[in-house]
């Protein structure tokens, strides 16, 4: 991070300085009092569970003097105890404010800036578009999957004068979150991988997540500075002209009146994935080391940003090529006598269905789905759950076991062995996984499957 003047946060953020030290500048910026260090400045957060204003006498021990506030009380008086002199910046709401200075400090930066958002596979594409990317400019992204509002500034802070372009993904499970992160970015090119139903719960239908995921247009600059939207066309919601604005367009898909046109997919398995792209005339051969059908597309649109940035298809291919996903996504993991595939990061049906589409497509003696609970699906949960065991039988995966309340309607539909809960199931995996096999665990993030990957590495 490049300096920042306390009085440029000021004037960023609106803050009232109410307590002042001779430090006149910060290099960083975080909210984990973990994390900070001299020189830092702490933003003091209040949490379902705890106020961060409590760990102030703590940074400023660790050599902190300059802190984000959004109320005086016991902190200032243990403050005053320790008698040491803090720049105390006091906001109405430290998110928001942390929010405002992170939007003025990448502007301050004038590089490239690429918003991410979508149903599934947001993290896979922000971290193909940062492989496209890289092969041309210093790139950034979120650190690890901070993609909220607090993560998002503290993944920007991270950039310098040597970023040429930044990549960012946003989460959101309600309306108003997109519109508020793009708000931040202001993205020159924004990206919606997909529309499924995640976050359905909140949402209400698909026609809702649509709406809520199409937030990020109304901050995409202008089609005169270059403004670009890059969706996978899916003839439904994602269309041209679903999708029209003051930006340019342009589409994703297997048609041939794509912008960016993807063909003769083929799918190793757990090994990677090797497809066509071609685009405007230029054509690609692209090998990328990461399963599944579903990434040529995630694939494609990273290409397609980069095309607008000015990296050549031949260029992205060789940066997808060196793709390594963020986090327990489809990892591959060799245990002492079975292989792993490690998907315990998140799940929801459309990327639960894909993994087992992984799973079956790859070589093994014996294929094994270990799978949870879904969350955030509303009113169709129990259906839901449903199609994905019965897409497991569908396509003949050998073994299904399923974890979780939720999780016994994706055993009825596949015929699998159910368990209330991992524990239970962790006392007998012995007598369900075989010398050879190859193991699936995969379940919403809550439910903590890594867990049994962890046995499973020890069998």
């Amino acid at each position: 991070m490049k300096k920042i003047t306390i009085d440029e946060i000021l004037a960023a953020t609106g803050g009232r300085l109410i307590q002042k030290s001779d430090e006149t500048f910060i290099t960083g910026v975080w909210h984990d009092s973990r994390e900070v260090y001299a020189g830092d400045m702490f933003v003091a957060i209040i949490g379902e569970n705890n106020d961060g204003h409590s760990y102030i006498p703590q940074v400023v021990e660790k050599g902190c003097r300059t802190v984000l506030v959004s109320h005086t009380g016991q902190w200032l008086a243990e403050l005053d105890d320790t008698r040491q002199s803090v720049n105390a910046i006091l906001v109405e709401d430290t998110v928001e404010a942390m929010g405002k200075l992170a939007a003025w400090y990448l502007e301050s930066l004038n590089i490239r800036r690429v918003a991410v958002t979508g149903s599934v596979g947001k993290t896979s594409t922000r971290d193909m578009i940062y492989y496209v990317l890289s092969e041309k400019y210093n790139c950034g992204r979120n650190l690890k999957n901070y993609n909220n509002r607090v993560g998002l500034p503290i993944s920007i802070f991270q950039f310098d004068e040597s970023t040429e372009a930044a990549v960012l993904e946003m989460g959101m499970d309600s309306f108003g979150q997109v519109d508020y992160l793009s708000r931040i970015v202001k993205p020159q090119v924004g990206v919606i991988t997909n529309i499924g139903v995640a976050h359905m719960e909140k949402l209400g239908s698909r026609e809702g997540i649509f709406r809520a995921k199409m937030e990020i247009t109304g901050n995409i600059v202008p089609k005169a500075e270059g403004g670009t939207l890059v969706f996978a066309g899916d003839n439904e919601f994602l269309t041209k002209a679903g999708t029209s604005g003051d930006y340019e367009q342009v589409e994703v898909g297997t048609e041939k009146d794509a912008d960016l046109v993807i063909s003769d997919i083929d799918d190793f398995g757990i090994e990677g994935i090797k497809f066509t792209a071609v685009c405007n005339g230029e054509k690609a051969e692209v090998k990328l080391p990461v399963p599944g059908t579903h990434n040529a597309k995630n694939a494609g649109l990273a290409l397609a940003v980069g095309k607008r940035l000015g990296v050549s298809l031949e260029e992205g291919a060789r940066g997808l090529a060196k793709t390594e996903l963020t986090g327990s996504r489809l990892r591959k993991i060799e245990g002492k006598s079975i292989t792993i595939i490690d998907d315990t990061y998140n799940a929801n049906p459309d990327s639960m269905k894909s993994a087992l589409d992984v799973l079956k497509k790859s070589a093994a003696r014996r294929r094994v789905a270990i799978l949870g609970d879904m969350f955030e699906l509303g009113d169709q949960t129990e259906l839901l759950h449903r199609e994905v065991g019965l897409h497991a039988k569908e396509i003949g995966i050998d073994e299904v076991i399923c974890i979780g309340d939720l999780a016994e309607r994706i055993s009825e539909g596949a015929i699998g062995t159910h368990f209330p809960d991992k524990e239970t199931f962790l006392k007998v995996i012995g007598d369900y996984i075989r010398e050879g096999d190859l193991v699936l665990v995969k379940a919403s993030r809550g439910m903590e499957l890594e867990k049994i990957v962890e046995v499973l590495e020890t069998l």
